[in-house]
């Protein structure tokens, strides 16, 4: 509990927190590789990955393929990236071997959005995908007002875990000198600085937690069939209260 106070008293330290290696600036860096990562993934994988949940085909071979790069460390990825073409040379606000941690952490993000995805669409109700048929929707028509919107819950945890996971996953490019968090950790380790270690994973955690709250309430509100349910609930509860 001391060390924990200490890693508090080290955070409330506004020196901390300024010049080009602070917190602030590393913060910005993390924050912008997570949300570029996760963008540039959701625009590769979505469409694709809803594609071939309509259409019923090649989802296997798309989600073995994904689950391939899941099973590569994302640190073994990050490091093959950083001494080969990528290199670690400073990437504007991304900080250094910001390229190289940006591709390391598209890659990582792709798997749990193309599998929940695809997922989501082939676990739509055939039934109801064939009563909107039988009322001449086209394919285009099925796809943007039955089968998109009930996917919509599934796509939105993949979404969730691959936040999640990319900012967790971030903290780690500074083992191979580049941006974010984790610059902070790995000093304090090379310095016998256990405030510094501790402090940064406290950053580090409390976001990661306000990440998944943000996401899932964002899931919840977004959910088509929760809506649904939340009307019908409150119709049939007005006739009881009169």
């Amino acid at each position: 509990m001391d060390a924990f106070r200490a890693g508090v008293s080290w955070l409330l330290d506004g020196s901390n927190w300024s010049g080009t290696d602070g917190l602030t600036q590393q913060l910005v860096e993390q924050v912008l590789l997570t949300v570029t990562s996760l963008v540039i993934a959701t625009l590769v994988a979505l469409p694709v990955a809803l594609w071939l949940g309509h259409l019923g085909r090649g989802g296997a071979l798309a989600i073995n393929v994904s689950n391939i790069g899941r099973a590569v460390p994302t640190f073994a990825v990050l490091v093959l990236l950083s001494v080969g073409p990528l290199g670690t040379d400073r990437l504007g606000p991304y900080g250094r071997a910001g390229l190289a941690t940006l591709v390391s952490l598209v890659l990582f993000a792709l798997p749990p959005i193309i599998t929940n995805a695809y997922v989501g669409m082939r676990e739509v109700d055939r039934e109801i995908v064939e009563a909107a048929r039988g009322m001449g929707m086209n394919g285009a028509r099925l796809f943007r007002r039955v089968e998109l919107p009930l996917a919509l819950p599934l796509i939105m945890t993949g979404l969730r875990l691959a936040l999640v996971q990319v900012w967790a996953t971030a903290t780690i490019a500074a083992l191979v000198a580049g941006p974010g968090l984790g610059n902070t950790i790995t000093a304090g380790f090379a310095n016998d600085d256990s405030d510094r270690v501790i402090g940064g994973a406290i950053v580090v955690a409390l976001i990661a937690v306000a990440l998944e709250g943000f996401a899932s309430v964002a899931e919840r509100t977004l959910d088509p069939v929760r809506r649904v349910r939340r009307v019908a609930s409150v119709r049939v509860a007005e006739p009881l209260a009169a």
